[in-house]
């Protein structure tokens, strides 16, 4: 069983921009990068109306980051992701060696 260190943050803070929202609920944004925990497995949370599980939390590099990691972020590839959080998050660097907690997640009984 994996151990994991308390939560930095609420899982009600895990997915907040009305645009990954969006993403979340067309089932196409199935991941958030966090510097901190912000959720456990088989938690769940609420996205205007809709249920969602937490399925896993991982910590991984951020130099690991993949097109393919950034489409389950939201974003059609690495280059735009990498962009937009560097643009919303002021003075911070892309470090690849940076670690970050992924939180996998999915609808609740979606089929």
């Amino acid at each position: 069983m994996q151990t994991y260190p308390e939560r930095t943050c609420s899982i009600d803070r895990l997915v907040t921009h009305p645009k990954l929202v969006a993403a979340a609920l067309a089932g196409t944004k199935t991941q958030q990068r966090r510097d901190g925990i912000y959720a456990y497995p088989n938690e769940e949370f609420e996205l205007e109306g809709a249920t969602f599980v937490v399925t896993d939390v991982q910590r991984e590099r951020l130099g690991d980051m993949t097109d393919v990691h950034a489409q389950a972020e939201g974003y059609p590839a690495l280059a735009m992701y990498k962009d937009i959080i560097l643009r919303m998050h002021a003075g911070m660097e892309w470090n690849e060696d940076a670690l970050v907690w992924v939180h996998s997640f999915a609808i609740k009984n979606a089929s």
